[in-house]
């Protein structure tokens, strides 16, 4: 671990492009953009879920993937998702949805998030029944539930079977949902969960701007090594550690 204190230039750095990207127009391009298009906290909520799980590889490629979710569901993802229309939208067959997905893994996923609103109502009333959620919560035992609850439900290949790797997608997911007080994070869940508890979503480019900057010494992309990075982004926003995602997706804008 390294455990060098950040020094005051790159502190001052950091913390100078959060401020500068964590604006309305960083929305556009950008998945989060879905769910500031729907109405009702469930389905932006929803939405925004499904949205974090496509989001990997070609943006150019990805948000058209999303869109047609928008399409489908006409913004009511609620609706949607209870009334079964999704399975008449998704066909369960093996053709390619998105890369390595496919319409039966994506139909699979939507039966579990499905099942998941039938029972509780909302994704946030899931997290809220939690018994390890009291007042606010932890955000990895949030992350471990929906893990747990999509593998149970026989979703296999989108949402990761368990916390060993950085769960990149549901980390942003979460960094949407807690934080609150911005133009882009929605903070629906702030009352729920600790934003100070939120894990920074962790994927090769962050690994690669993090170890250059001397913020990590190891280029694995685990849970544990996200965590890591996590207490180091403490040091510079100690009471919301994930504003540093947008410090170091403007790192690599900057310098392109």
């Amino acid at each position: 671990m390294n455990n060098k204190p950040i020094d005051t230039e790159l502190n001052n750095h950091l913390k100078s492009l959060a401020d500068k990207y964590e604006k309305e127009e960083f929305l556009v391009g950008d998945p989060s953009w879905f769910m500031h298009q729907v109405k009702g906290d469930t389905n932006k909520e929803l939405l925004a879920f499904i949205a974090s799980s496509l989001s990997y590889g070609s943006r150019k490629q990805f948000l058209p993937k999303i869109q047609k979710i928008l399409d489908a569901s006409k913004g009511n993802v609620k609706e949607w998702l209870i009334s079964g229309q999704y399975i008449l939208d998704i066909p369960e067959n093996e053709e390619c949805y998105y890369r390595l997905y496919t319409n039966k893994m994506m139909h699979d996923m939507l039966n579990a998030l499905a099942a998941m609103v039938k029972e509780y109502g909302s994704m946030k009333e899931f997290v809220s029944h939690l018994s390890l959620i009291q007042e606010k919560g932890d955000a990895f035992l949030a992350i471990e539930a929906l893990c747990k609850w999509f593998n149970d439900h026989g979703s296999k290949g989108i949402i990761p079977k368990n916390t060993q790797s950085s769960c990149k997608r549901i980390c942003m997911f979460l960094r949407w949902m807690v934080r609150d007080n911005s133009p882009v994070d929605i903070g629906l869940w702030n009352d729920i969960i600790d934003k100070r508890t939120l894990i920074i979503p962790m994927d090769t480019h962050v690994v690669q701007e993090a170890m250059r900057l001397g913020l990590l010494t190891s280029k694995s992309t685990s849970m544990s090594t996200a965590k890591r990075l996590t207490e180091r982004l403490k040091e510079i926003f100690p009471d919301d550690p994930t504003k540093g995602d947008f410090a170091l997706f403007g790192l690599g804008v900057d310098e392109n």
